[in-house]
């Protein structure tokens, strides 16, 4: 994607693991299979006290475009490629691209054809990233906007049609995890994030770089520090498309159908006569409830 950095890529080795109803911590999961699921119930999520419906989980090949693809190129895309989830860029005054086809309508109607979605927010960035990104994590405003941005990305959920119970991605890019007071800021900024989408019902998912705000969060997690995310999206361009080969964090963390792995970005593929540019994704976690 035209925001994310990009590292050198390995071959690709293509796997998919089976899908399974386990624990999210202490939470029963509905699993997702060749586009049936079961159906959720109510929870408590492990990092915070707020009942929410259970995850819907998927397990396979996913893929995220800057641009949400029109529902025709969904459809094409469905009947012919390796693919059952898409990520889509639901909001945050950082995102990157123009969402035309993103309406609650489409989220109805790809999910009728039988995609699950991967809800991506784009909120505020580290302070000492370099980029232009609209909005910043300081250390006064960590956790007013935290809080703030992650009722936010609940309520743009909600109004595309993906109900309480989804898992919405928290988009974290690259920053220099050297420097401490950069760290602590992105920390409670995210700490902030989770417990607001945890308060609307909805479960708390991160993406970041395991070479930088990925790292952190997985570190912060291994510290033990409270309100960290239910679930764990690291972009890592090894090219190993599953989410444990080269997990490069205790193996402990995030088990129970809680990571995904994006290992390839910026490919272009053509399925149903209809070309794409991409990133790919492992994927083994909550995805978005719809319907």
């Amino acid at each position: 994607m035209s925001h994310r950095r990009r590292f050198k890529r390995r071959p690709l080795l293509l796997s998919v693991t089976a899908v399974a109803a386990l624990a999210l911590g202490g939470t029963a999961m509905a699993s997702v299979t060749g586009g049936t699921t079961t159906a959720p119930r109510a929870a408590t999520t492990a990092t915070s006290t707020a009942t929410v419906p259970a995850p819907r989980v998927f397990t396979g090949r996913a893929f995220d475009a800057c641009t949400a693809p029109s529902l025709t190129t969904m459809k094409a895309w469905r009947k012919a490629s390796p693919y059952g989830a898409a990520a889509v860029y639901i909001g945050g005054k950082s995102r990157g691209c123009a969402q035309p086809n993103l309406t609650a309508s489409w989220v109805t109607q790809v999910a009728a054809v039988g995609w699950q979605l991967i809800p991506l927010y784009v909120g505020a960035q580290p302070p000492c990233q370099t980029s232009a990104n609209p909005e910043r994590i300081s250390a006064a405003n960590a956790s007013s906007l935290g809080a703030a941005d992650g009722a936010d990305a609940a309520r743009k959920a909600a109004a595309l049609g993906m109900r309480k119970g989804s898992a919405i991605y928290l988009d974290m890019e690259a920053y220099d995890t050297a420097n401490a007071a950069c760290v602590q800021s992105v920390l409670i900024y995210t700490q902030a994030w989770d417990r607001a989408a945890h308060s609307a019902g909805y479960l708390a998912g991160f993406y970041g770089f395991s070479r930088s705000s990925a790292d952190a969060v997985a570190k912060a997690k291994v510290r033990g520090v409270a309100s960290m995310p239910d679930a764990f999206w690291y972009a890592r361009y090894d090219g190993y498309a599953n989410t444990t080969t080269g997990f490069p964090w205790p193996t402990t963390l995030w088990t129970g159908h809680r990571r995904a792995h994006q290992y390839a970005v910026n490919l272009r593929e053509t399925y149903g006569g209809v070309t794409l540019t991409l990133d790919h994704d492992a994927w083994d976690a909550p995805v978005a409830v719809i319907g």
